[in-house]
Order: C-alpha cells, then sequence, then structure tokens
C-alpha cells in the first residue's frame, strides 16, 4: 500500500495500460509539452514519446472525433478535457458517435474509449465553468458514467474503464487532484458498476459520489457523536447504478438521503428516489431525503456558492427530518 496523490493514481494507471497495451494513447489540450493542464500526464511524453501522448489544439469537438475514429479502428485511446464544461462542444461526438456506434453498426465497431477531465465546481469559475455532467451523461445509453471519490478509486477504475469494449465519461475535479489516499500495490482494477460502502452504520444511509462525498464524511462525524449511525454509500459509477447495495444498505437503516453536487430535476438523486420507492418501499419508514445543488446557474460571489452547494449542515437538516428530529 503507498499513499499517492488523485493525480499521481490516475497517473499510474494511464502509465501501467499504455505499457500493458501499445493500442493506448492520450491526446488533449497540454497533455504533452506542458504535463497536463492539472499535471496529471506529467512525465508520460518522455516515456511514450509524441505518437502517443498528443499535444491538440484547442478543438474539444475535433479531437473527440479523431478518438471516436480512432477507437473503431483498434485503438484504445484516452481523451483528456481540461474540464468538463469545454466538452459540451464535444457532445455530439460523444453522445451522437461513440454511444451510438455499437448499436447503428449492428455491432461491428465498439468504440474502447476513456473521455475524462475535470467535472463540478472548483471554486470562482462562475457560472458556465462550474457545471456537474454525471447525470448529464449518465441520461445517454451507451455511455458508462464514472465518478471516483478516492485516489485508489480512481486508479482502479480508470484501470477498468481503459479496458472496456464501451465509451466510458470518467468524471474527475479539479479540487481533488491534491488529495492523498492510500493506493494498493501490484495490479489494481475495480469493476465498474459496483457501489462501495465508505462507512458502515445501522441509523441511516447515505449515498453520494464524487468530491461533494467528502462533506458526507463531514456530516457523519457529526452525527456519530450525536449517537446517530449513519451509513455512506459511494456509488463510484452513475451508469450503470449498483442498486443492489443501496436496497440491501436500506434493509438494514430504513433511511435514505442522496447527496449530490448537481441540480435537483432529472438527476442521479432523483432516479435513486424513484428506485428505493418502487424495490425497497416496504423497508422505508420515512421519505428519501435529497440534498443537491440549489437549481440555478452556479454564482460566482463566494456566499452564493456556499449557500448553492450541499454542506453540512443541509445534510444534517436532511438526516434528522428523515429520522423526525
Amino acid at each position: 500500500m503507498r499513499t499517492l496523490q488523485f493525480r499521481e493514481a490516475l497517473r499510474e494507471a494511464m502509465n501501467e495500460e499504455m505499457r500493458r497495451d501499445e493500442s493506448v494513447f492520450l491526446l488533449g489540450e497540454e497533455v504533452a509539452e506542458y504535463n497536463g493542464a492539472y499535471k496529471v500526464s506529467q512525465g508520460m511524453l518522455d516515456e511514450f514519446g509524441e505518437k502517443r501522448i498528443i499535444d491538440t489544439p484547442i478543438a474539444e469537438l475535433g479531437f473527440a472525433g479523431i478518438a471516436v475514429g480512432a477507437s473503431m479502428n483498434g485503438l484504445r485511446p484516452i481523451v483528456e478535457f481540461m474540464t468538463w464544461n469545454f466538452a459540451i462542444l464535444a457532445a455530439d461526438q460523444i453522445i451522437n458517435s461513440a454511444a451510438k456506434m455499437l448499436q447503428m453498426s449492428g455491432g461491428q465497431y465498439h468504440c474502447p474509449i476513456v473521455f475524462r477531465g475535470g467535472n463540478g465546481t472548483a471554486g470562482q469559475l462562475g457560472a458556465t465553468h462550474s457545471q456537474s455532467f454525471e447525470a448529464f451523461y449518465g441520461h445517454v445509453p451507451g455511455l458508462k458514467v464514472v465518478t471516483p471519490s478516492t485516489p485508489a478509486d480512481a486508479k482502479g477504475l480508470l484501470k477498468a474503464a481503459i479496458r472496456d469494449n464501451d465509451p466510458v465519461v470518467f468524471l474527475e475535479s479539479e479540487k481533488m487532484y491534491g488529495d492523498k489516499g492510500d493506493v494498493p500495490d501490484g495490479e489494481y482494477i475495480i469493476p465498474i458498476g459496483v457501489a462501495d460502502i465508505k462507512r458502515k452504520g445501522s441509523d441511516i444511509t447515505i449515498v453520494s459520489f464524487g468530491k461533494i462525498i467528502k462533506v458526507v464524511h463531514e456530516a457523519a462525524e457529526i452525527l456519530q457523536k450525536e449517537g446517530i449511525s449513519a451509513e455512506i454509500i459511494d456509488l463510484r459509477t452513475v451508469r450503470p447504478i449498483d442498486y443492489k447495495t443501496v436496497v440491501d444498505s436500506i434493509k438494514k437503516t430504513n433511511r435514505c438521503i442522496v447527496v449530490e453536487e448537481s441540480w435537483p430535476l432529472a438527476s442521479i438523486s432523483s432516479e435513486i428516489a424513484y428506485h428505493l420507492q418502487h424495490y425497497a418501499f416496504d423497508y422505508l419508514d420515512s421519505p428519501v431525503y435529497r440534498v443537491t445543488q440549489t437549481d440555478t446557474p452556479f454564482a460566482f460571489s463566494p456566499t452564493l456558492i456556499e449557500a448553492a452547494l450541499p454542506n453540512v449542515e443541509r445534510i444534517l437538516a436532511a438526516v434528522k427530518a428523515s429520522l423526525y428530529r
């Protein structure tokens, strides 16, 4: 076991897979000469050369399209977007090409491709650079959507994503790249679609994913001091969702809240709430509560940012409402 930064875990996953398989290559803005905008690809150009670590123009639609074509012809591209906000420009290639290619080609063409980069809020970046895209891409059949919250999960899931024969949307966070955590030694792969119980509990289940789960852990510590035992489930993958782990937890705790960084309408939390009322209704002792970002474009003002995002106070209030306290 070693302690790595989140960015180092991602880099190690890519390095290992590129050494293992010569068809894997990385392309994106500033990934080569500059070592990556967030230094995720640091040193990779020196090892793998300019044919496998490729700097692109500022043209997301263009280089995403190149990657889709390459994936249809036997290669395994990793596409780094500087931020998923910029990847809106490449949505045509992700949604209309990569996601649909297997079905529209009658099974002739797989698209083994990973689209990865920073997702969600990252300080005072304004409304157009602070969006969370889990539900956006999770809505699309043909895509797998992964959002790790720890360095270990980042490495294990990215290796699985690179080896997957379907297109994978891999959502990171600019605020997580410097996070440190233990990563197992040796070959380490986490299957896509398997949630993780990050904290055992008996009174209520809190479901979350991505960087906002750190706020959930803060709330759980406070709840523990108040005699409330919270079980924390990290989905890790939002398409497919590991419903079984969530339902099994509800059978034990009988209560649930879902915390996510994105907007409330048509969200992952909406989907979880529907699934629980349909498949775990008899085990629920109170409604499923949601704690999400406010239903507005994101603000620049620090005070409005604090009011918009899920925070400890809102999580505690939802838990106590669920517990009728």
